[in-house]
């Protein structure tokens, strides 16, 4: 039988690998066992887990638990809580977590709060969903929405024991870590999705403004860094040490070949051409060995420069007439077919070859236009 240590190991990395956010956030949980739960909950802190529970859930489900851990976390549980009742809104949040997670693909466990019928519902939603129903049912004498929460003699004094053990101090350094956490899980998702992760629902948890926008300046980077070669090797050695008698590898680079071909149409935005071509010029300082083609073209090729490592990009637009892409793609195939990368600034409008090149293609663009080849790097 696998021993807990490590299923809750294999859980985790389990979660760092298919969903890198909730694991790298769940990487972070304090785990406790405390067997006076049935099976699981997170106070937005701490992840409490019942021992019988953890002994007989599979790794899928260890995967939920700490999921559920690290979304509890992430969404500062006491700051949301504002004047609502506690226990309610810890319920309603659990409710939310976890269709969201069962959305995202992961296996619910037995005993996980969980219910269709707040499929798609937001926690303050499902909050008054369940106030209404428990005050309905009478199963609730007074709902607690000015700040004291319903609780029985032992949780209350459980509280005051806590307040007296805390100061003032202490507290307030409690709050402004849960939003410190809350605030780094959101750059943290904001950066997964710039990556191409993508994560159901999470807009009922997070304030999304840039969802759906691609990182440009990441995408850029990683286009430069998948066609980059910088490597190692023995011979020759590195000679600073060689009098020491010490070898060590050598670092070597081959030559990277880019191209970046301009539309110099009369539509070109000029601002975010050079916006554009700073960026690239940033990135290209941290690379060794490189040469860059810049072609400027509108209905033909207007001007081509070559640069080489440490010299700055500089771009003088020529031209103003129709577009077509043609003559770039063809020069390519003629007299720089040994390019690496190419990157084409242009509003996507004009004509495209009839077949697509031997080379990785790039349209850096504004405009969310479907290429026949290549691919996008849309810049906002």
């Amino acid at each position: 039988m696998v021993r807990v240590e490590q299923k809750i190991s294999q859980a985790k990395a389990k979660l760092l690998l298919e969903y890198p956010y909730f694991g790298t956030l769940a990487s972070r949980l304090e785990l406790v066992i405390n067997d006076d739960i049935q099976a699981f909950k997170s106070d937005g802190k701490t992840l409490h887990a019942n021992s019988d529970f953890l002994a007989h859930a599979n790794i899928e489900e260890l995967a939920f638990v700490f999921a559920n851990g690290a979304m509890h976390a992430a969404l500062a549980h006491d700051n949301r809580k504002n004047n609502r009742s506690g226990w309610l809104w810890q319920t309603a949040t659990d409710f939310a977590i976890n269709d969201m997670l069962v959305q995202n693909g992961l296996t619910l466990p037995e005993g996980a709060q969980y219910r269709k019928r707040f499929h798609g519902m937001y926690a303050e939603e499902i909050y008054a969903e369940l106030k209404e129903d428990m005050l309905r049912d009478g199963e609730l004498e007074y709902e607690a929405d000015t700040g004291a929460d319903v609780q029985n003699d032992a949780q209350n004094e459980e509280e005051s024991e806590r307040f007296e053990a805390n100061s003032f101090e202490q507290i307030q350094e409690e709050v402004l870590a849960e939003k410190l956490f809350a605030e780094e899980a959101l750059s943290l998702l904001l950066s997964e999705e710039s990556k191409g992760e993508r994560y159901e629902s999470m807009e009922r948890f997070f304030t999304l403004q840039n969802r759906g926008k691609i990182n440009w300046r990441e995408e850029l980077k990683a286009a430069l860094d998948t066609h980059y070669r910088d490597d190692f090797r023995l011979i020759p050695p590195n000679k600073k040490y060689l009098h020491q008698g010490i070898y060590i590898p050598s670092s070597y680079s081959e030559r990277f070949s880019l191209v970046i071909a301009v539309d110099s149409s009369g539509s070109v935005d000029e601002e975010l051409l050079s916006t554009f071509l700073s960026e690239v010029d940033f990135l290209m300082s941290q690379i060794q060995n490189y040469k860059i083609e810049l072609l400027v073209c509108d209905d033909r090729i207007r001007s081509h420069e070559t640069f080489y490592s440490g010299e700055s990009l500089a771009c003088t637009i020529i031209g103003g007439g129709g577009t077509d892409f043609r003559p770039v793609f063809s020069f390519l195939q003629n007299e720089l077919y040994l390019c690496d990368l190419i990157l084409y600034f242009t509003d996507m409008e004009g004509t495209f070859p009839a077949e697509a090149p031997s080379q990785t293609v790039k349209w850096v663009t504004k405009n969310q236009k479907e290429p026949p080849f290549g691919e996008l790097i849309l810049l906002d």
